[in-house]
């Protein structure tokens, strides 16, 4: 997935995710890591997008520095405005498989599905490697993925999403496409923009590739980077992984 896709993307981003629930989402991976290890305080987010996440982890004390490859999602985080609280947080443009911030954190997190987009097994590895680096040890990389025993069983479907707010109309059309071959899913997005103002409109098209995991690989990718599965559970719920699970949170620990 290059950056520019997620720069045109980014303008739209959070229109798009208006009602997504990121304080319960916050409070959630907050929690896990605190259960973890109860010092945690210094957070790495790999792919932190405009920052809804990494400013409410500011807001609960967490010291947040987010690596993000869209420029637009960058500049929005940055002209965002801080929420009260002892934290803080900034966000630097970079590759999540490769930035090199030359200190360590306690926490590596990943969220809403970013380990997904790395599709390629050269660069999953590099990911999950790049994460370790980043950790002290004992440290925590938590994360959520596409869970394969749910892609597979419920199969991706065409949606359809609507949304509007004072100045836009927006109409997203996903049309995914299974490729077992390679654990992906590719998604089409038509993406339809109205200016509510004057009723101009401007049609653009993307694609998305998403790899989903199956539990043996996380293992494996865990294995490989000296870290130890400390939890897998469904995301949010906490409920156990099944093949009515389709995004799965892991809670890994760097070994010392």
């Amino acid at each position: 997935m290059n950056a520019e896709v997620f720069d045109r993307y980014g303008h739209y981003y959070d229109l798009l995710y208006r009602d997504k629930d990121y304080e319960a989402e916050v409070e959630y991976v907050a929690r896990a890591l605190r259960s973890a290890a109860p010092k945690t305080t210094t957070l790495l987010e790999f792919g932190s997008g405009t920052g809804r996440h990494g400013r409410l982890f500011a807001s609960r004390g967490f010291q947040v520095v987010g690596v993000e490859r869209s420029e637009s999602m960058v500049a929005a985080a940055g002209a965002a405005p801080s929420l009260a609280g002892a934290g803080s947080f900034n966000c630097t443009q970079g590759d999540i498989a490769t930035v090199k911030l030359d200190r360590a954190f306690d926490a590596v997190i990943a969220l809403f599905h970013v380990v997904s987009y790395q599709t390629g097994d050269e660069e999953i590895a590099r990911t999950f490697a790049n994460a370790s680096d980043h950790l002290n040890p004992g440290g925590l990389f938590l994360f959520d993925v596409w869970h394969a025993p749910a892609v597979l069983q419920q199969g991706p479907s065409i949606r359809t999403k609507r949304v509007a707010d004072a100045n836009t109309r927006l109409t997203r059309i996903a049309n995914p496409e299974l490729r077992p071959e390679s654990h992906t899913v590719t998604v089409r997005y038509t993406i339809n923009v109205e200016s509510i103002r004057d009723h101009r409109t401007e049609t653009f098209q993307e694609e998305h590739q998403m790899r989903y995991f199956f539990p043996n690989e996380i293992e494996s990718l865990a294995d490989e980077n000296q870290f130890k599965i400390e939890r897998c559970e469904e995301f949010m719920t906490g409920q156990p992984a099944s093949e009515k699970t389709w995004g799965v949170c892991y809670l890994l620990r760097k070994l010392d």
